[in-house]
């Protein structure tokens, strides 16, 4: 298989956003993306695309040195969709429907993504799920592995701060991410593999090819993963609602990315855990969000709370904000962190006494929102 990690600048960033359509009445899945691609010049290519789904719409940003840009992009994006959906059909940004029946959800006919639902058979009719997909550039293609499962071993904060799926089908899962459960249940799905240098990606690569695993880079569907555009693809994020969740996991994603890429640059490692950590941690957070306790590669404290580890990170990176100007951006985790991510925002719905249709509700009021709903 032919992977060209293409030229990206370091640093830059773009953001794949994907959000669900819905009857503003009964806040049901509503079929009402080929409405919206019939409008627009390239489903395909441009800022506004076709997904698996014919229930969701894809938003995809320019190329962006700066988070707020990047934000703002997409942001101009959502207001053209819902400009030609009018008052018929509304935006939902979660991972999962909170009570929509997934089987009945229908997918688009086209080759790739008959092969899914064909493949994955009962898992793929239940393909219901929404993310958020952060790219940021990557000066050298050697630096693309170690960045990769750096940004892997990160994965508990970015899946606590995102996580938004705690219902499915109606019923209230006990995890604070059920889409990356079920996300990970596909052939090539889930996290990295720990591989020492880019011909050895390349080598399994071309094993997945010759078993008909895969046969393009696209299928490779690693939660974290080097892209053909030139930089690392973070897809452990759900969906999330609000602009300010958006703007605040993109500059995680690309401070985080610049501090390995400096760590690199010097001739430095970055931390290292054994995969069968990393998995745990990835469990532990898809389970218990912010409450989760992580492992870490410190000998001495192998067991951290998850608020405690992204406390000191926040911290540590926020020279590097303040060097790639998204500092407010940044400091919004830390908001995220107190007064809750919208998977808590969707339970404390529930727990005061409202229903799945209330919580949907809530959903649809915060998408696209400046800020989410508990901050005005």
């Amino acid at each position: 298989m032919r992977f060209e990690f293409g030229e990206s600048p370091a640093g830059t960033i773009g953001i794949e956003w994907e959000l669900a359509l819905v009857d503003p009445t009964t806040l049901e899945l509503v079929p009402a993306a080929p409405r919206v691609l019939d409008e627009v010049a390239d489903p395909v290519g441009g800022p506004i695309r076709r997904e698996f789904l014919t229930d969701m719409i894809e938003l995809v940003s320019g190329v962006h040195r700066r988070v707020t840009d990047a934000v703002a992009d997409l942001a101009d994006s959502l207001s053209e969709v819902r400009r030609i959906l009018g008052s018929d059909v509304v935006l939902l940004g979660a991972g999962t429907h909170p009570f929509s029946e997934a089987a009945a959800q229908q997918h688009f006919d086209y080759p790739r993504y008959n092969t899914v639902a064909e493949r994955n058979a009962w898992w793929g009719r239940r393909m219901v799920v929404f993310g958020t997909h952060l790219h940021v550039g990557i000066d050298h293609r050697d630096k693309a592995l170690p960045i990769t499962a750096g940004l892997a071993r990160f994965s508990p904060y970015f899946i606590a701060l995102s996580a938004g799926s705690p219902f499915w089908e109606g019923e209230e899962t006990g995890f604070a991410s059920q889409r990356l459960m079920l996300f990970q249940q596909l052939p090539t799905n889930g996290l990295p593999f720990n591989l020492d240098d880019w011909a050895a990606f390349e080598a399994y690569a071309d094993e997945l090819e010759s078993v008909g695993m895969a046969k393009t880079p696209a299928e490779i569907r690693w939660d974290v993963r080097p892209s053909t555009f030139g930089t690392v693809e973070n897809r452990l994020l759900d969906s999330v609602p609000s602009l300010a969740e958006l703007g605040a996991l993109t500059a995680l994603g690309q401070c985080l990315t610049e501090w390995m890429n400096r760590e690199l640059a010097a001739g430095r490692e970055i931390g290292w855990l054994p995969e069968w950590f990393v998995r745990e941690n990835k469990w532990r957070a898809c389970r218990y969000g912010l409450d989760a306790e992580i492992i870490t590669p410190n000998p001495a404290r192998r067991l951290v709370p998850l608020r405690d580890g992204l406390t000191i990170w926040l911290n540590r990176l926020e020279p590097i904000a303040a060097d790639l100007g998204c500092a407010e951006e940044l400091a919004f985790c830390d908001t995220l962190a107190v007064r809750g991510p919208s998977y808590a925002r969707q339970r404390a719905v529930f727990e005061a006494g409202g229903d799945v249709r209330d919580v949907a509700a809530l959903i649809v009021r915060e998408t696209g929102a400046p800020l989410p709903a508990w901050a005005g």
